[in-house]
This record gives structure tokens, sequence and C-alpha cells, in this order.
């Protein structure tokens, strides 16, 4: 029996859109002789659906889409489509009033319903805000149409699959999905997602699937979205595995796609087909690259725009992130605009430009000496017998923001802000300057690794980077000789100290312990804690990390708690 993975890319909320893209891939599954094909979680909405969910005219709508789909689906195929339905119980028994559910669509019916048992409220998912869980694990069956044998498919959603103590090393939850399909017997588990993308991430779901297919002796269709929504960037990597724990099948990543697995009924497993597995990106570098691409490509075109603007200063940040821009959507429709003060160097300006005519992109260039002179004309009389300092440094990167803003509002282009996580982690930003935008692009991309993108960018082939921006000390330029580590750690300490603190969630003294020098420690862990007001005025950062400031970050700005070992002076900061 032929299976087909529909590695889709919805846009949420689009529900005839969405439909259309399930259609037409039901129609090519149709043409290559396929019975059963898949579509990821939510398919029909699009997920995450978040507060959409709570209109009720939503969930009307969305049904009548799926049974309009049912009807217009070829007849030959049977199709399972993630959707929202009603829980008709919950005015009974006080439940919440929605299930996250698939259906099985064939013969122009809804033939049956399955509902997500596993609810993550974890990180960036709060499904328990809006869904009731379903309390049992259900399969169906499905003849052959060649041979007339039936096959048993046990059905289950995303987190479902993500409770295997054995390999975990504990249970999260009380159910176990899984194991209760595999004393139901099916001859395969189907699992229908919607998985938002990290770096690594699909390493551990392909170890976790080898490992299940082998304890549980049952082939697993792991079908996942693609795309990206907001915040969150989805990164497919469909995969098939048989009870051997053999890959049979895996889609492309990054991209919408098409995969089908053939099962075997002479030996009730999932045939090996390895024209049918994608190849994965060749380093952290290039996965990375690849999602922040389809992040930022997905985010203009699902939010109506066509161009993108940003500054560019003739450092890394911004020359990545004009490389992203140009790569997603095209250097015809990306602008930078140079905006050099007095305090900028000839190479800040010619770097940006040798950058821009690598890429093809167009420039601006926009003076601002004048208007900082009409500020400081300004504020004469209110900063008399002050020093020069932090103010007078922001108002440049204020400046900055208010022509790129002007610039956004005219044309109608995004902006794109190009600062990265270590500057976001310390507050090393200004707001409603440098941080201005509708996009930051790189906001969960350490220094570190920005600088190691660049440099795997440039080894593929075209050097687009230009030399110079690689070797020369980052600098915001915002006074004379001013460079990044005249106020912050280098970056490989501060880099691994953040990773530590944010990701691992250690304390000082662990910090301390792996070997990190202590008042440099206590005053990085301040700053990330007094930053948090920065942080929430940002714009939405494309999530490429297990831990990000975004969706999944909750942290309290009005915070009076700072771990014991942090009591040195804060290093100097950029308000």
């Amino acid at each position: 029996m032929k299976i087909a993975i529909a590695q889709l890319n919805p846009t949420i909320g689009d529900l005839s859109g969405n439909a259309r893209q399930i259609l037409n891939a039901a129609d090519q599954a149709a043409n290559q002789g396929v019975t059963l094909l898949l579509t990821p979680e939510l398919s029909l909405c699009g997920y995450p659906p978040r507060d959409l969910l709570l209109q009720p005219a939503f969930i009307r709508s969305m049904a009548e889409v799926l049974s309009q789909l049912a009807k217009d689906l070829p007849s030959q195929v049977a199709v399972l489509v993630g959707t929202v339905v009603l829980n008709d119980r919950a005015i009974h028994t006080g439940g919440k009033p929605l299930y996250n559910s698939i259906a099985l669509l064939h013969q122009g019916e809804v033939q049956q319903y399955f509902h997500k048992r596993l609810l993550p409220t974890y990180d960036v998912f709060d499904e328990d805000r809006y869904f009731e869980p379903g309390q049992a694990s259900m399969a169906f069956a499905i003849d052959d149409p060649n041979t007339g044998v039936t096959l048993k498919i046990g059905v289950t959603i995303c987190e479902d699959l993500w409770n295997d103590e054995e390999f975990w090393g504990k249970r999260s939850y009380e159910a176990s999905p899984i194991e209760d399909l595999v004393t139901q017997k099916v001859d395969l588990i189907v699992n229908l997602s919607a998985s938002p993308f990290y770096m690594g991430k699909q390493k551990i779901r392909e170890a976790m699937l080898h490992h299940a297919t082998i304890r549980y002796q049952t082939p697993i269709i792991y079908t996942n979205q693609v795309g990206g929504n907001d915040d969150l960037i989805f990164d497919g990597n469909s995969v098939g595995f048989d009870r051997q724990g053999q890959m049979t099948c895996r889609a492309n990543p990054f991209e919408s796609d098409l995969v089908t697995a053939e099962y075997d009924f002479s030996q009730h497993d999932l045939g090996v087909n390895s024209q049918q597995i994608e190849p994965q990106p060749e380093n952290d570098d290039a996965e990375m690259w690849s999602a922040l691409v389809l992040g930022l490509r997905d985010y203009v075109r699902k939010c109506g725009f066509s161009k993108v603007v940003l500054g560019l200063s003739g450092g890394i940040d911004s020359s990545l992130v004009a490389a992203i821009a140009t790569a997603a959507i095209g250097a015809e429709n990306v602008l930078g605009v140079l905006m050099p003060s007095p305090y900028s160097s000839d190479h800040s300006v010619n770097d940006a430009v040798q950058l821009a005519h690598n890429l093809g992109i167009r420039t601006e260039i926009l003076p601002i000496g004048d208007l900082m002179q009409s500020y400081d004309r300004t504020l004469t009389h209110l900063f008399a017998e002050t020093e020069f300092g932090l103010a007078e440094e922001n108002l440049q990167s204020r400046i900055r923001g208010n022509l790129l803003m002007a610039i956004s509002n005219k044309f109608g282009h995004l902006l794109l802000s190009t600062g990265n996580k270590s500057e976001m982690a310390v507050g090393y930003c200004t707001l409603y300057g440098d941080m201005n935008g509708g996009l930051a692009v790189i906001a969960d991309v350490p220094k570190t690794r920005v600088y190691s993108i660049c440099t795997w960018l440039n080894s593929t082939g075209q050097k687009l980077i230009p030399a110079h921006v690689l070797t020369k000390p980052p600098s915001a330029e915002l006074k004379p000789g001013q460079v990044d580590q005249d106020s912050l750690p280098p970056y490989e300490v501060l880099d691994d100290i953040l990773h530590q603190f944010i990701h691992d969630n250690r304390s000082p003294d662990e910090i301390v312990a792996s070997g990190h020098d202590a008042a440099t420690v206590d005053r990085v862990i301040k700053l990330v804690i007094r930053a948090e007001f920065k942080r929430k005025q940002a714009p939405p950062g494309l999530k490429v990390t297990d831990r990000a400031f975004g969706t999944g970050w909750r942290m309290p700005i009005a915070n009076k708690w700072i771990p014991a070992a942090a009591r040195s002076t804060l290093i100097a900061a950029k308000p």
C-alpha cells in the first residue's frame, strides 16, 4: 500500500488556502496510486492558531471548510487532516471546549476523528489553554485496493509521541498513547505533527523514532509541518522508520514536499526507499541559515509585504541579515540604508558598500551629522553642565531608527532589526533605535554563531561577506574609538556564560565553577535580568535555538530576584 506524506506550509487562519494545499497534495497522491495521505497537525488552520481558537466563528468556518474539503478530495485517497473539533461534553464536565484533532476524510465524508491526548504547556506551547485532552488512543482500518488486505493504523498527534520513559529517562505524562496503540496490535503508527525547529532537533526526533520503532516493533511515519509562522519556524523533515529502526523515507528540510512510503504486507513493515531519503544540511551553520531564510521569507509573504529595508552599518550583524534577506526574497526586494555619523569610520561605509555590491542590493546613504547637531541644539539648555554620555550616544541610534521607520512607512517596506541574541540578552541595544523593526531576524543567534554562519557562507562559493567585516573588532561607533569590548566581555566568554544561564539554567556558582571569572558572571547575569523591559518591547525574533527570547520566554519585568552570587556593579550598557 502506498502512503504519502504531504509536508505542507499552511498560513494560520487561511482556511480556504490551506484546504487548497491539501487538495493539491491529494490530487498528486492520487496520480501516484496512493491510498492514504498524511497531513500535519492542524493542517487546515495552521499551527499555532493561538487565540483565534477563542472565536466561535473561526471554529464554525473550519468545520464548514473541512466538510467541503471531504467532498472535493479524490474518492480513491483517504486523507488525514489536522483540524479543531468541538467538545460537546464540555458544558457538562467543565472541560475545555475544543479538541486538537485529526479527521479521516474518505469518499466524500468525514469518517472519524482522533483527538490529541498529550497537551504540551512548556516553552512555546500553551495547548491546555484551549484544548481538552483525548481520553483514548484510536485506530482505523483501511483496505489496500490492490490486494484487499486490511491495514490497521494507529493515529497520534505530535506530543503523543514524546513520552517514552526509556528514551528520556522519565515519563512526563501518565498516559502513553504509543503503548496503548501497540496493545491494540496496530500494523502502523502515524504521527501528525507541527513541531517547531531549533538547531539539532531533527537528530533528537530521529533518535527517538529509531528507539520507539525497535522497542515496540511497530513502524512509524512522522509527518511535520514546514514554514514560518510569526517567530516559530517549522523544518518539515518528515520521516518514516521500519520496525527494525531503519529509516525508510525522509522529506526535504525547510521546504514543502510530497514523499511516499510503501507498506509491505508480506513483511508487515515499511519498505526502505533510499531515493526517498533526502539529505540533511551539512552542518549546524547550514541548518541555521536555512531556517532563518525560510523564517524571513514566510514572515514577509504571510504578513503581506514584498520588500524589506534595513540599516547597513558595515558590521557583521547587518551583513548577515542583508544576506539572509537577499536569499529569502531576492536582491531586488532589499534596500540597505547607510547612515554614517561623524564617528563612523571610512571602512564601515566602504564595507557596507562592498557588501551591497556583493549581494546586488540597492542602497541609499543618509548622513546623520546635521540631525545630530539639531538634537544637540534643542537639548543644549537641558543638558547644560553634563558630560557626554549614553543619552547622546543613543540619540544617534534613535535618529537612524526614525529614518528607517520613515522609509518603511513611506514605501511599505518591512523594517528588519539586525541585533543578535548576545546583545538582546544583556541589553546592549537601544530602544526606539536599532531595536526598531517588524522582525528581528537574528535575535536568537548569538554573536559567535553570527561569525560562524558568515564564515560558512563565504566558504560555500561566492564570498558575500567582505573579509574585513569578519576580522575587524565589532563596534557601535557611537563615540570615537569605541568597540564592543569596552563594555562587554569578549563574545566567546559572554556567549558561554549566557548559554549556561539562559539555556542550561545554571546558577552563578555553577557557571563560575565551569571556569569563568566570578565578577564577570555576576555582572552579565545582572544585565540579563535588568534588560527584560527592552526585550518585551522588541520586535518578534525568529526562534532557532531551544531557548529564545520570544513566545516561550516568560520572565517578569518588575523583578527583584537576582541570583545570590550576582552582587557586583553593572557594566556599562546602552539604556
